[in-house]
This record gives structure tokens, C-alpha cells and sequence, in this order.
């Protein structure tokens, strides 16, 4: 008999060094434990069909399907035959394998009526859905070649057939098989889940989840089994913010009470509007938090335009006030000089201490880039340093060593999605004691997303848009399908520039030269062209349908004298149309804008998309959003882009948005580099679960906040919430 497999049994014991090197190298996985984790994708139903319509050119893909005719025809450019198998899911939905030269056995053994699982990546040809040479096993029974399948056909003795995540190397069959060798001799760990916790929310145990989750002996045990296992990633990570939400409440922190007749009361007098009511909540919120003696550390989420860089101004006066300074941390140099000219406007003589005409008790705005000359940079960093500036904005060059505060009270990070975790640290670790922390994004994060990767933050949401703001229409505008509505969308942006507006036309990549983090690669794996470029559009543009209008260029990759300028063109009014890419994404004011023609939209993400079309319609005239795409009508892509035009509800787009990323990328798993933990978990559909789970977790660390009366708990947590990934939660 063999040798009982634990979680930590190297799987080249079990399955043999071959196997086990694909498996490792290929899906990471190295032991018992890592391959019991592996699971399932889905489950295929014999005598159900998989939506082959639903299929995505480029997909790696494993189909369950039936044998519907063959062909074999001699190849043109070589010798010897090309066969062609037809396989059908049940619904019309057709796909054609192909295999290359002569292999009778194959024709005989792929006869009509044969059902099989058949795995490869999708390709097109003439309007053809195909895949060339896919590996695949035959179900049932009979026929030739029967003896080379029968050990990959045991793996799909019951009515539920479990598809693996795989690799063209590793079919999900050759999965399935290394599975059934494992569980054979798997002793699954002690159950971590408390009895009175597993009994009261009806939980199944450890060992009998994992063990159903790969062969389900019924649909009502694989449910139970999953809900389980959904059950423990949630609260694994429930427990690490609550513990760590827990620990924060006993750090020290100097409080930063608001000071009567200070600058944030002559902040608000001078203010040329009122205040939302949200603002106003949401800034009592925030200075609550500042007064106590604990460090505040609170999320912030608006709408595009809903008037969050306002609150973060008054909170950061309120340190001011109190006698510290007040850093923000902006992703761009385009949106950190726009703060520094924004906010100096918005202060007046409040921001210009020591300049003829500042008020009594002014304090400074300094902007730190690392494009600052030597002697601007000298002069400012001595500023920051002395404490005369109050207020200091700036991009990663706040981060370098040399940049020092004399008391740093309150880190404001905006958008705080396009910072890796050590950057946002490293400027928390220029304070004495631990600062007050605000962050900021404009991208809407759905309930169970804040819940589960900002559940040791305060949230606030800003959901009123100030007076003023204009409605903005969006429209899809399919390129390939109707090229006489591109033309138009053209035309009516000549037309917007005619009645006095402006206009951006944005491009998801710069252009020849090296890439940068704002544009994707020249060409996808699928051969598709490459994605439209800014250097190549805009003169396109000036000699074609935008002749004779001012365009201007801005990109990431220009100097940062060169962007500034452009920026300011455009705001002035003296261009036309600004040829760009994401770099106007976040914080770009230009009241008079109206119009956006995003070119290739289908390249972009949803939240991306939705926060482009925020930099219009941002003054009294009505924004227009055109989204062009060659994307064909029914695809993924195209209900993507659809959708995006339907809402102007950023919270519903947030929803879409989660629903078609990779559950794992919301854990910080392309942060912290390491795969993802999120195995089941949907944060979209298991809201009530996840909600349960949080109760549970705070009852728990109320009780006992280190787990010491729950060891087994503890390593389990340790487990699923790895270090890299438990300082992602808690740094957030």
C-alpha cells in the first residue's frame, strides 16, 4: 500500500518526475496540497453542451462536444491530407478541428455520434471557428483507439466531468488523472474551522469538500463542497484585515484637531460655490478622524468630477492648522502640476506665504517631480524640509531619499490603483509616528470588493455630482461594420470645435520607440494589427477629416516642460483637438471640452473607459463620448463597449468591470507577483457570504485578536493570505 500523501508530499513522489515537472512547470504546482487546490474550472454534463457561439478567438478553451461529420482533402502546398472533424455542442454552435497529415486511425476513431472533450486554442479561418491539432479524449464506449483513452476516460466515470484550469502541455484529462492518483492516498490536514463556526453556518468538512470538489458524487455535495471552500478563502482574508484593522487601532498618532479661525475656515469662506452635502459629511468624517490619537486611515471614492480633491484640500489644511504638513501622492507629472495650479487657485493668497498680498497665516504649495531643475528642486526640497511649505504635491520623486518633512501629519495617495504597495509606504515612512492616510480613486469599487481588499479602511463615497456638471452621452461607433459612422463621428467633432468647444481623440499607444506602462504591446498573440498610436493618428488627422484645426500631442513619453506646456495650450484654448493617450485618464480639467473619440475603445478596460469620458462635458455644454471599435457586433468585446455606453453609472460599470477580470487580480496578486489565492471566490456573486464571513471574523479577533486559541486557524489563514500578499491588505 502506498505511503499516505500530505499537503507538503512532493508530487513527483506521487506522480512521477515527468509529470510533476510539467505540472511545475507549467501550472506552478510542486505538492499534494498545491494540485488538491487546483480546482476545477467548471463541470461538463454528459449529454449537455458547451456554448461554442460564447467562444473568443485566442481562447484557450476545453469543449465538451459531439462528433458531427468528417472530411479528409489533400493539402495544397505540401503533400499528404488534411482532416477535418466537425463537432457540435447541441445548439448549432459548430467548431472544425483540424489535424495535418495522413492519419486514418484518427478518421475512425473521431466517427459522428462520438462525444469527447477536446482542447486548443481558438482560431479563425474564412469566418471559421477552428482548432488546428487539439489534443482531446473520447468518452464511452467502443471504437478504435479506445485502449489509448480508457485511463483518461476513468477520470469521467460520473455524470459531472470537472474541467481544469490547463496547458497546451497539460490537457485537463492528464489533470484529472494526476488528481485521482493524489486523492488515492491523501490525508487531508485537521479541519482549521472552529466546530461551533462549522456547525452553525452548516459547513461541510475539509476533507469532504476537497474530495468532492474533484469527483462530485452529486450536484447538491459539489455545492456543498464548494461553499465550503468558498467559505475558508473568505474568511481567511476577512480575518487578516480585521486582525490587521484591529493592531492599527492601538498605533500611536499625533492628533490634528481642526483650529478655530484657521486656514480652513478662510478656506471655506473664499470658496467660489457651496459644498455638496456629501462633501460636507464626508469631510466631518475626515476630520473626526484627524483629531484622534489614532492614525486615520480612510478610502475616499467618487465619481469622476464628484469634488474629492476639494476634501482632501480642507483635511490637509486642517493638519496645516494643527501644526503639520500634508503630502499627496499623484501618478502622473500632467495630474501633479494640475493639482499644484489648481489647488494655488483654489487658496489665493492662503497658499502664497511670503509673496506680496498672501494672507496672515499662509502657508506654501510645493510641487516636487523629478523634472524640476537643480536649483528649483534645492529650493523647494528646503521648503518641504523646513516645514514653511505646509502642502506638498508631487509624483514618485516624493518617495527618493533626500526629500524630507519636517512633520508629516497626512499622506493623500490619488488614485491609488496606480501605485505599487512599497511606494505608498515608503512615503508613509518619512513620518516620525504613523501619518493620518487618505487615499483616493475615482474608479467605483463594488461593496464586496471594498469589503475584501479595502476591509481595514474607513470607505467614504462621494456620490452627488457638484452643480454645474452636464450629462455625457456615449455612443459605439463600429468602425468595420459601418465606416460611414466614423466619418460622422469626425464631422460632429468639427462641429462641437465650430461652436467654440474642444475635443480629445485618445489612442492606446504612443508609437515607435520604446514601450511604456501606458501602452499595451504592438500586437496581440491572436495577429491582430497593432493598436492605434498617437504618432501616427495625429497626423493622419491634421491632413484628413481634421484639416485645418489646431491638434496638439501628448503622451507620456514627452519631456515633462513639453507635456506641461501642451496641457496648458489646451486649457488656454489655443488647440483644437488633443491627440492622447491614458495619460489624461485621471484629474485633467478642461471645462470647455466636450467631445472624446476614444479610437480602437475595445482595447481598453471598462473603469478605464469610464474615466476617460470624465474629462468631458465637465462645464455647462453637454459632453459626447464616441467609442470606435472594429469589434464585431455579439463579441465579448463589443457588449463590453455597450454596455459602457448604456450607464453613466460608474458603480454599476464597477460591477461589469469585476464580473470580467480575474477574481484573484482584486487580491493584489499583480502587485505582490505571486499567483492568486481567490481560487472560488466570486466577489460579485458571493456577497452574502462574504458579508457572513466578516461577521464571523470580527467576533472571532474580538475574542481572540491572534488566533493563539486557534493554531490550526492561524496556519490555515497563513496559507491562503501569504506574507506578500497579507502586507498588500495591510498597506492598501
Amino acid at each position: 500500500m502506498s505511503e499516505p500523501a500530505t499537503v507538503d508530499t512532493p508530487l513527483k513522489k506521487l506522480v512521477g518526475d515527468k509529470t510533476a515537472k510539467a505540472l511545475a512547470t507549467h501550472l506552478d504546482l510542486h505538492t499534494a496540497g498545491d494540485l488538491v487546490y487546483h480546482f476545477p474550472r467548471r463541470y461538463d454534463e454528459r449529454g449537455e453542451h458547451t456554448d461554442i457561439r460564447s467562444l473568443d478567438v485566442g481562447e484557450q478553451v476545453t469543449v465538451l462536444a459531439q462528433v458531427q461529420r468528417t472530411a479528409v482533402r489533400p493539402m495544397r502546398q505540401r503533400r499528404g491530407n488534411l482532416l477535418e472533424v466537425t463537432v457540435g455542442d447541441g445548439s448549432g454552435g459548430v467548431l472544425t478541428l483540424t489535424f495535418f497529415g495522413n492519419q486514418a486511425w484518427r478518421e475512425r476513431e473521431l466517427r459522428p455520434g462520438r462525444w469527447g472533450l477536446f482542447a486548443g486554442k481558438v482560431t479563425e479561418f474564412r469566418g471559421k471557428r477552428q482548432l488546428n491539432g487539439p489534443e482531446y479524449v473520447l468518452l464511452g464506449e467502443g471504437g478504435d483507439g479506445e485502449a489509448a483513452v480508457s485511463d483518461e476516460i476513468e477520470e469521467f466515470a460520473g455524470a459531472l466531468i470537472p474541467v481544469y484550469p490547463a496547458a497546451a502541455a497539460l490537457p485537463t484529462w492528464v489533470i484529472a488523472r494526476c488528481v485521482r492518483v493524489v486523492l488515492d492516498t491523501f490525508t487531508p490536514p485537521d479541519d482549521p474551522l472552529p466546530a461551533d463556526l462549522r456547525a452553525s453556518r452548516k459547513l461541510v468538512g475539509l476533507g469532504t469538500a476537497l474530495k468532492e470538489i474533484h469527483r462530485p458524487s452529486s450536484k447538491e455535495a459539489l455545492h456543498r463542497a464548494r461553499r465550503r471552500l468558498k467559505w475558508d478563502e473568505a474568511f481567511a482574508v476577512q480575518l487578516t484585515l480585521v486582525q490587521r484593522k484591529h493592531r492599527a487601532a492601538d498605533w500611536p498618532a499625533r492628533p490634528r484637531p481642526a483650529r478655530p479661525g484657521g486656514l480652513l475656515e478662510a478656506f471655506d469662506a473664499r470658496l467660489p460655490y457651496e459644498l455638496t452635502e456629501g462633501q460636507r459629511d464626508v469631510g466631518v468624517e475626515i476630520a473626526e478622524d484627524l483629531a484622534a490619537p489614532h492614525p486615520m486611515h480612510r478610502l475616499l471614492q467618487g465619481e469622476v468630477g464628484s469634488g474629492k480633491t476639494v476634501v482632501a484640500l480642507r483635511a490637509m489644511l486642517q493638519v496645516v492648522d494643527a501644526g503639520g504638513q500634508a503630502a499627496l501622492l499623484a501618478p502622473t507629472e500632467v495630474l501633479a502640476a494640475q493639482h499644484h495650479r489648481g489647488m494655488l487657485d483654489l487658496l489665493g493668497p492662503l497658499g502664497r506665504a511670503g509673496e506680496l498680498g498672501s494672507a496672515e497665516h499662509a502657508t506654501r504649495v510645493e510641487l516636487v517631480t523629478g523634472s524640476l531643475g537643480a536649483a528649483a528642486r534645492r529650493r523647494a526640497l528646503g521648503e518641504v524640509a523646513s516645514g514653511a511649505a505646509g502642502i506638498v504635491l508631487g509624483t514618485h520623486a516624493l518617495l527618493y531619499e533626500g526629500v524630507d518633512f519636517a512633520d508629516l501629519g497626512l499622506v493623500v495617495v490619488d488614485e491609488q490603483h496606480r501605485f505599487g504597495v512599497e511606494q505608498r509606504d515608503a512615503l508613509r515612512a518619512k513620518a516620525d509616528q504613523p501619518p493620518h492616510v487618505l487615499v483616493m480613486t475615482a474608479t467605483p469599487i463594488p461593496r464586496t470588493v471594498a469589503m475584501t481588499v479595502y476591509g481595514d479602511l474607513e470607505v467614504s463615497t462621494l456620490s452627488q455630482l457638484p452643480r454645474g456638471r452636464s450629462p455625457i452621452a456615449s455612443h459605439v461607433v463600429p468602425a468595420a461594420e459601418k465606416p460611414a459612422y466614423l466619418d460622422r463621428a469626425w464631422r460632429r467633432l468639427r462641429e462641437e470645435v465650430s461652436a467654440g468647444h474642444q475635443a480629445y481623440v485618445v489612442c492606446p499607444r504612443i508609437g515607435d520607440g520604446p514601450t511604456s506602462d501606458e501602452e499595451p504591446p504592438p500586437e496581440d498573440d491572436n495577429g491582430r494589427r497593432p493598436p492605434l498610436a498617437v504618432t501616427e493618428v495625429a497626423p493622419l488627422l491634421a491632413e484628413g477629416p481634421l484639416h485645418g484645426l489646431r491638434i496638439g500631442v501628448l503622451h507620456g513619453r514627452l519631456p515633462a516642460d513639453e507635456k506641461d506646456a501642451v496641457m496648458r495650450s489646451f486649457a488656454a484654448g489655443d488647440l483644437d483637438v488633443l491627440v492622447a493617450t491614458t495619460v489624461i485618464e485621471v484629474g485633467v480639467d478642461v471645462p470647455n471640452a466636450t467631445v472624446m473619440i476614444v479610437l480602437d475603445a475595445d482595447r481598453f478596460g471598462v473603469s478605464q473607459l469610464h474615466q476617460l469620458r470624465g474629462r468631458v462635458g465637465r462645464g455647462a455644454a453637454a459632453g459626447l463620448c464616441l467609442l470606435v471599435s472594429e469589434a464585431a457586433e455579439g463579441s465579448s468585446a463589443r457588449e463590453r463597449l455597450d454596455a459602457v455606453a448604456s450607464t453613466s453609472d460608474g458603480f454599476k460599470l464597477a460591477e461589469l468591470d469585476l464580473e470580467q477580470r480575474r477574481e484573484g487580480d482584486v487580491l493584489g496578486a499583480t502587485q505582490s507577483g505571486h499567483r492568486s489565492h481567490l481560487r472560488l471566490l466570486s466577489l460579485r456573486r458571493d456577497t452574502e457570504l462574504i458579508r457572513d464571513a466578516r461577521a464571523e471574523a470580527i467576533t472571532l479577533i474580538e475574542d481572540d485578536p491572534e488566533l493563539t486559541r486557534n493554531p490550526a486557524l492561524a496556519a490555515s489563514v497563513a496559507a491562503l493570505v501569504d506574507e506578500d500578499r497579507a502586507e498588500y491588505l495591510e498597506k492598501g
